[in-house]
């Protein structure tokens, strides 16, 4: 019985360490972390109903009358962990929300100033980030600023195709024809591994063709699709720059603002205060 009772205790003594800790071994979702944390305080309850029921032979196996305070000790440390882990997936529920709001917002401006774009007929924008705080899979680097750093899906022989002969036209100066291309590459493989990048360069074509309200919708589309991706900070960028040419000055600072703030070492950041003393945002 004494092993039985060391074991856990010892388990119980490093885990009780600041949340810090959590997730140094592998990577760990705020869930992973709350249920790690509820059957740990459960362990902790059963190791003091077995230390109680043991007498004094288990309290001297343990480390003496002491051990009682020590696991009040963790207990307490356990339950302040809990709480801020708590607070944490509030805040990170909260960011979301907020970040989702924002992008259904310029969502619905864009589409006010795009020809034959209703309002009413809008899709319900998706949660960002994709669900449980995802992140999508980034695609091969393609000439993005930011190189990728983990494989996406394997590539079927003809979406690989299709998506290099929609970039050899916008390569070409066929900026019209590299928009079709990309937005039936968008439809035909829709959320692939080379989506966002398709929207992105999408995005580069509309711009470059003059077509300034469609591109900073597909600069949105790239960004929401893979907010912490490779294209982020390029494309969050890019929005706020056409946001600023669509006389959106607003909703131009505040987007080109989001790009210091999320990605501040990226070199977007310095770009973005570039492009706000230029449009006059405080």
């Amino acid at each position: 019985m004494i092993r039985s009772i060391l074991a856990p205790l010892a388990v119980a003594a490093a885990l009780a360490a600041p949340a810090a800790t959590f997730g140094q071994d592998r990577a760990q979702t705020v869930a992973d972390m709350r249920a790690e944390l509820s059957s740990l305080a459960a362990e902790l309850q059963s190791l003091r109903a077995e230390l109680i029921s043991g007498g004094a032979t288990a309290l001297t196996a343990a480390g003496g009358a002491s051990a009682l305070d020590r696991m009040n000790a963790m207990e307490n440390a356990l339950s302040q962990i809990t709480s801020r882990t708590e607070a944490l997936q509030n805040r990170i529920d909260r960011i979301v929300a907020d970040g989702t709001n924002r992008i259904g917002d310029l969502e619905f401006r864009i589409c006010e100033l795009e020809d034959g774009c209703d309002p009413a007929n809008l899709p319900i924008t998706a949660s960002l980030g994709g669900a449980a705080g995802a992140t999508a899979p980034a695609g091969p680097d393609v000439g993005g600023s930011v190189a990728a750093t983990a494989p996406g899906p394997e590539l079927a022989v003809s979406e690989k195709a299709d998506f290099d002969r929609a970039k050899a036209t916008l390569d070409a100066g066929d900026f019209v024809g590299a928009a079709a291309q990309f937005q039936a590459f968008i439809t035909n493989y829709p959320g692939g591994p080379l989506s966002g990048d398709a929207e992105y360069l999408r995005g580069d074509a509309l711009q470059q063709a003059g077509d300034i309200s469609n591109a900073a919708r597909a600069y949105l589309n790239a960004f929401s699709g893979a907010p912490n991706g490779p294209r982020a900070p390029s494309a969050l960028l890019k929005l706020g720059a056409a946001l600023g040419l669509l006389q959106q000055t607003q909703d131009a600072c505040v987007t080109l603002g989001q790009v210091g703030a999320r990605f501040p070492t990226a070199p977007e950041a310095v770009e973005a205060t570039t492009a706000m003393r230029a449009l006059g945002c405080s």
